[in-house]
């Protein structure tokens, strides 16, 4: 790279304002308003990025100091920070410059399903607000047509090195490089779309497979559908955490599905066929003369399909007997009838029984 001081056409011992001075004359024969041509806009870079080295004082004293130079003594032992860092591994000397690309940042996304999408699964097309490599630079973080600088402070190494004076002797310690933060390259013109950074913010769509059989709280992995990492870096992780929506009718026992049927009076004594309007197409169901509340009715391999595996839960209907509450004279007399030829005992105390609700918990989850 040109030496600075040549670029500006200024001496090594040139005073800020003699910098600026030169730097100014300079702008304004070679800014592309005033200047155009290919070579001009060259220069114009060189010339910006000599003076933004040189008018800054701690950055002009590392370049004219180079990258191995060393601080003469008198601050009594140095800094012993530094010391230990370069004993024990932590001056970065040695390790070379690091990389602007990094791993994208992981996402997580929540999504609600329907009880009825769990039992096969469902798609979902999602809007995600995240990050994507620039299109304008293609992640290279430089304006089309450019690239990146060797940095002429740490000649690409990305760390400066200090002699440090301590007990032990004169001992060389290495820090990053401050004028290009340890990258060891500089970007004199970085992408005007995503201001250097290779990325920009947008929205994308994220098609995606959810499997049957999940449950709330389930979370699913996609990997590299995260945000896209700086400077063209691979994409992070997306996550996505379920939550299966409550339903009116149907609720959840692991793989089975749990409803209530409410039956006649009259169709537990004599016994019937009901259709169920299950969750996948309608059901026919047996009930037996003399079904009781609380009874369970299993139909089998019509629940939720088992998230790892083959085969299905089961559809558990619990019978809830329902008595009439209001009923005309007729009714009322054809009920007398019938309970004048079924002899009954009075109602009398019995042994503790748990209210219809419970008792359909129970045998629901004990089935």
């Amino acid at each position: 790279m040109a030496d600075h001081y040549e670029v500006l056409g200024v001496d090594r011992d040139a005073t800020p304002d003699e910098i600026k001075k030169a730097y100014r004359r300079l702008a304004r024969e070679l800014h592309p308003d005033v200047n155009p041509s290919a070579e001009a806009s060259e220069r114009f870079k060189l010339v910006t990025h000599a003076y933004d080295v040189l008018s800054d004082p701690q950055q002009r004293e590392q370049y004219d100091l180079g990258p191995q130079a060393g601080f003469p003594g008198g601050a009594g032992f140095g800094n012993f920070g530094d010391i230990f860092e370069t004993f024990f591994g932590g001056g970065g000397g040695g390790r070379g410059p690091k990389s602007r690309r990094e791993r994208g940042q992981d996402a997580l996304l929540r999504v609600e399903v329907e009880l009825d999408e769990v039992i096969f699964g469902t798609h979902r097309d999602l809007e995600v607000d995240t990050a994507i490599v620039c299109e304008t630079c293609n992640g290279s973080c430089c304006q089309p047509g450019t690239a990146p600088v060797t940095c002429d402070i740490c000649h690409g190494t990305g760390s400066i090195q200090r002699s440090v004076r301590s007990l032990l002797g004169n001992v060389m310690t290495s820090s990053p490089c401050g004028t290009c933060r340890g990258f060891g390259t500089v970007i004199v013109t970085p992408c005007v779309t995503c201001q250097g950074q290779g990325r920009v913010r947008a929205r994308r769509t994220v098609p995606v497979d959810i499997p049957a059989g999940v449950d709330t709280g389930l979370r699913l992995q996609m990997p590299g559908s995260g945000e896209a990492g700086p400077a063209g870096g691979p994409n992070g992780d997306l996550y996505l955490e379920i939550k299966v929506k409550h339903h009116d009718v149907f609720s959840r026992d692991g793989d089975d599905l749990l409803c209530t049927l409410e039956v006649a009076m009259t169709d537990a004594i004599l016994g019937t066929h009901a259709k169920v309007r299950a969750l996948d197409g309608d059901i026919e169901v047996e009930l037996k003369a003399g079904v009781q509340s609380a009874d369970i009715i299993t139909v089998k391999d019509r629940g939720i399909t088992h998230l790892r595996g083959s085969g299905r839960g089961d559809l558990r209907v619990g019978i809830q007997v329902v008595t009439p509450t209001k009923l005309d004279h007729k009714e009322r007399e054809l009920i007398k009838q019938f309970a004048s030829t079924h002899k009954q005992e009075a109602p009398t105390l019995a042994r503790f029984q748990q209210g219809l609700f419970a008792k359909l918990r129970d045998r629901f989850l004990n089935v």
